[in-house]
C-alpha cells in the first residue's frame, strides 16, 4: 500500500480567528486518523507560478487513511470552525 500526502496550500486568510479554531480542531482529529505533520508554513524560496502562501504537507499511510481522516466528523467540526475564514486549496497524492 502506498502512503499519501495531503498538501494544502492557503490562497488567502480572511479571519485569523476562525483559522486558530480550525488549527485546534483539525490538528488533533488528523492525528488521531494516523496523519503525521511533515512540514506547514510559508515557503522558503518559491521558483516558477508559484505564490508566496502557506502551505501544509501531511503524510498518511494510505488515500484511504488521507480521505477518511478529511471525511471523519471530528476534522467536519474543525471545517465549521474554520467557516468561510480562508480560501484553500487540498490535495490528496498517492506516493509513487
Amino acid at each position: 500500500m502506498a502512503k499519501a500526502y495531503w498538501i494544502a496550500t492557503y490562497r488567502s486568510i480572511s479571519d485569523p480567528a476562525a483559522l486558530a479554531a480550525y488549527a485546534t480542531l483539525a490538528g488533533p482529529a488528523i492525528q488521531a486518523a494516523g496523519g503525521r505533520f511533515l512540514a506547514r508554513g510559508l515557503p522558503a524560496k518559491v521558483y516558477e507560478a508559484a505564490v508566496h502562501e502557506r502551505a501544509v504537507l501531511i503524510e498518511f499511510d494510505s488515500v484511504a487513511h488521507a480521505t477518511g481522516a478529511h471525511d471523519s466528523p471530528a476534522y467536519q467540526e474543525a471545517l465549521k470552525a474554520l467557516g468561510q475564514g480562508a480560501v484553500r486549496d487540498i490535495r490528496i497524492i498517492e506516493a509513487a
